[in-house]
């Protein structure tokens, strides 16, 4: 794979960080997560393809632990705040001294520097602070988060993931490591540049959800069934519309213009009433194979059954039966190949992955004894 040979230390963090190193697991890398002592599932649910290593931070022996870890690794992805790593002494001018290699990627909600650097927040805090949150949202109503993917995963952990990938294709010039600042508010600013670069050309000069793309237009929106189940429309060119209004069975010149912004309501509340004629299979039936830019609203539960879907076998069931999106992208040569085992116990892999990092069994049982790590790889086999 892409990132075979390269090895991972992962500090254990919510969301961004596991979706990061997953990312880089799926694609070949060789991540271990470092997990507090104490509890025995990984709770992020983003622990494909990575081995645990339980390890007490708080203590200055398990902190040498992690420095040992690191003079070999190739990436420390650290997921707190600004300032934590450097009052535990793991700050990167100290790692990066004694591995010139080493990528030092801070992930955090508001970056290194800054007047809100070291406070506590999450995906919406993000979201709203980036001035995305601004723009989404119904007409009349308030801003809405849509879920947490937008700061968390797209801004945080891919923007991350992509920074890694950049930094290990520079060292293969310098030879040196850098430190990376990826942070969710910029993050997400930076995946909202469409937004900015358009603001001259009328795209959203209305108020929130009144312009093209944000629900205000007929033609780029949801409408509810006949059976209570939805359809996406997103029918923004000339010739795909005139595929819209064929398929629902209406008459071009009886309707206004499409761009005429002043209809678009009444055009929304005619578009709606045909659509709750029929069930959404149906409709599927008229709009599949067609360019008229229709397609149904799939819940999880459909979307691994749909044709298109299975044919490119997009989803992927692990030994455990869990279902999940197959990675992305799909490279020709060096694609991912995703790993099927259940995820890891918190500590599955201490006494392992220290052997492999040369640590000698009197030193892992002085560990052991001394509590500055855990292994449950006994009660994980069970």
């Amino acid at each position: 794979m892409a990132l075979q040979g390269i090895s991972v230390i992962e500090l254990a963090g919510l969301a961004p960080g596991p979706f990061c190193g997953m990312v880089l697991a799926d694609f070949g890398a060789r991540v271990m997560r470092v997990d507090r002592p104490g509890s025995r599932y990984d709770v992020s649910g983003l622990a494909r393809g990575k081995r645990s290593v339980a390890l007490d931070l708080k203590q200055p022996r398990g902190v040498a632990v992690l420095r040992r870890l690191c003079a070999q690794s190739d990436v420390l992805l650290d997921p707190f705040r600004s300032g934590v790593m450097e009052r535990l002494q793991l700050g990167p001018e100290i790692l990066q001294r004694e591995n010139p290699r080493l990528i030092y990627a801070r992930l955090s909600g508001f970056g290194q520097s800054g007047s809100f650097s070291r406070l506590a927040g999450h995906d919406i805090n993000y979201l709203a602070l980036s001035g995305v949150l601004s723009k989404i949202g119904r007409s009349g109503e308030n801003p809405y988060a849509p879920l947490n993917l937008l700061a968390d995963f797209a801004g945080g952990g891919l923007i991350c993931a992509l920074g890694i990938i950049m930094a290990l294709f520079e060292r293969t010039r310098s030879g040196k490591g850098q430190v990376i600042d990826a942070n969710m508010v910029e993050g997400t600013a930076y995946l909202s540049s469409f937004l900015w670069k358009t603001q001259k050309l009328n795209l959203w000069e209305a108020p929130r959800g009144q312009n093209m793309l944000d629900g205000g237009a007929p033609f780029y929106t949801t409408y509810r069934t006949a059976d209570g189940e939805f359809m996406a429309v997103g029918a923004i060119e000339p010739q795909f519309y005139e595929l819209l209004i064929k398929g629902l069975g209406l008459k071009p010149d009886e309707l206004p213009n499409q761009m005429s912004m002043n209809d678009w309501p009444e055009m929304k509340k005619k578009f709606g009433d045909v659509f709750a004629k029929k069930t959404k299979a149906e409709w599927c039936q008229i709009f599949d194979g067609t360019d008229a830019c229709v397609t149904p609203v799939l819940t999880f539960e459909e979307v691994v059954s749909h044709d298109h879907n299975k044919e490119r076998g997009s989803f992927i069931t692990n030994e455990e039966q869990d279902v999940s999106p197959r990675p992305a992208p799909r490279l020709s040569d060096t694609p991912a190949v995703p790993s099927f085992k259940r995820d890891p116990f918190v500590g599955e892999h201490t006494e392992e992955i220290l052997k492999e990092f040369g640590f000698s069994l009197e030193e892992i049982d002085q560990l052991t004894s001394d509590k500055i790590i855990e292994s449950h790889k006994a009660k994980a086999s069970l």
